[in-house]
C-alpha cells in the first residue's frame, strides 16, 4: 500500500516525540516503504531538529531531509547555512529542505528569548542573508538583526543547493513565503481554508505550497481528548488563534479562552467542537483518513506531509495505520 500518484508526500516527527528519538530509524524505514519522499522535524524544547536527520539519513537514504521547522531566533543565518550545507554534502542526491519559522513566544520564552516585535522583517532579512551564505562568496551583511562579516562556507561549491521553506499562518507571513521561500508550510489548517491561504501566497510569488496534515486511524471516542487538548494549547497562541477565527472557528477559540482565562480547564477543552477537530486533527477509519489527506491536494496542497497522531492506548498501532492509510491518498 503505497502512494503511487505524483504528488509528493513527507512525514513529520512533529507528533511522535512520546516514541523518542531510538524511534526514528524505524519510523523512517517504515515511511520509505509506503512510497513517503521526505522526512520532517522540529525544534522546540525536545530533540533539536538536525541530530535526527542524520539517524535519518542513515537508516533511510532514500528520504529527503527537511526541517519543519527550525525557529530563526535560535540559529544564526550563517550557522543554518553550515547546517544545510553538512547536511546537503553527506546526502548529495537528496533534497534538503531548510525549514524556517517565527517561534511562538511561549518557546522562545523557554530559551530566554524575547517575540521579536517585527517578525515579518526578521523573517525576511533571515532568509536574505542565508541565501548569500549559502552561496559559497564571502559575505559581509548588516541588518537591522543580524551581522556577518567575510564569512564564507567553508565547504566545496555543492552541486545542489539546499531549499528554503518558510511557515506561515497569517497573510503577511504568507505573502512574504510566497515572495522569498522555495516553499511554504502550512500547519493546523483547514482543507477548506487553504484556497483563501494560497490567495495570499500568490500575492507574494510562486512558492511551492505544502501542509502538514494531522490525521489518526482512530476511534473516534477514544482519541477525541487528546484532539481537544492539542487544539487548545495551539488556540492560546495568539497566531494560531487568529488563523483558526479567520477559518470559521472564531466562536471556538473565544469560548475555550474565556473559560481558560476563569481557569477552567475543562471547559475549555470543551469548547474545542467536533467539527473543528475533524476540520483539523481528522480522527477516522483508513478510508476517511485517505480522502481527507486527498480533500488538501484537491484544494491546492501540492506537497503533503502528514503528521500522524498517535492517540488511543496503541500509539504505535495508530502511527502505523495512520501512515498506511495517507500513502494511499490517492
Amino acid at each position: 500500500m503505497s502512494n503511487k500518484s505524483n504528488i509528493p508526500l513527507g512525514v513529520t516527527y512533529g507528533s511522535l516525540g512520546v516514541f523518542g528519538p531510538g524511534a526514528v530509524p524505524e519510523i523512517a524505514q517504515t515511511a520509505t516503504s509506503l512510497g513517503y519522499q521526505s522526512f520532517w522535524t522540529v525544534e522546540a524544547t525536545g530533540t533539536d531538529a538536525v541530530s535526527l536527520l542524520g539517524a535519518v539519513s542513515q537508516a533511510a537514504p532514500d528520504l529527503d531531509l527537511a526541517t519543519g521547522i527550525m525557529p530563526v531566533q535560535l540559529r544564526s543565518p550563517s550557522l543554518s547555512a553550515m547546517t544545510a550545507a553538512t547536511l546537503q554534502a553527506l546526502n548529495p542526491n537528496r533534497t534538503i529542505w531548510v525549514g524556517l519559522g517565527v517561534s511562538a513566544p511561549g518557546v522562545l520564552s523557554q530559551h530566554g528569548i524575547s517575540a521579536p516585535d517585527r517578525p515579518i522583517a526578521m523573517m525576511r532579512e533571515y532568509v536574505a542573508l542565508l541565501r548569500e551564505c549559502l552561496s559559497g562568496e564571502s559575505v559581509t551583511f548588516q541588518g537591522d538583526f543580524w551581522e556577518v562579516k567575510r564569512f564564507r562556507l567553508a565547504l566545496r561549491k555543492l552541486e545542489s543547493t539546499p531549499k528554503i521553506v518558510v511557515a506561515a499562518l497569517n497573510p503577511q507571513m504568507l505573502k512574504l513565503a510566497g515572495e522569498i521561500a522555495d516553499a511554504v508550510l502550512l500547519n493546523y489548517i483547514p482543507p477548506a481554508h487553504v484556497p483563501e491561504t494560497i490567495r495570499h501566497i500568490r500575492e507574494g510569488g510562486d512558492a511551492l505550497v505544502m501542509s502538514n496534515v494531522h490525521v489518526a486511524v482512530a476511534d473516534f471516542d477514544e482519541a477525541q481528548r487528546s484532539a481537544r487538548k492539542d487544539l487548545f494549547n495551539y488556540a492560546m497562541a495568539d497566531g494560531y488563534a487568529n488563523m483558526f477565527r479567520s477559518a470559521g472557528f472564531d466562536t471556538e477559540v473565544d469560548e475555550l479562552r474565556s473559560h481558560q482565562e476563569q481557569r477552567d480547564r475543562e471547559s475549555a477543552l470543551n469548547a474545542v467542537s467536533e467539527r473543528m477537530i475533524q476540520a483539523i486533527n481528522f480522527i477516522g477509519s483508513r478510508d476517511e483518513v485517505a480522502g481527507f489527506v486527498r480533500e488538501y491536494v484537491d484544494a491546492g496542497v501540492e506537497y503533503p506531509i502528514i503528521m500522524p497522531m498517535p492517540w488511543g492506548e496503541d500509539r504505535k498501532l495508530v502511527t502505523t495505520l495512520t501512515l498506511e492509510a495517507a500513502a494511499a491518498f490517492q
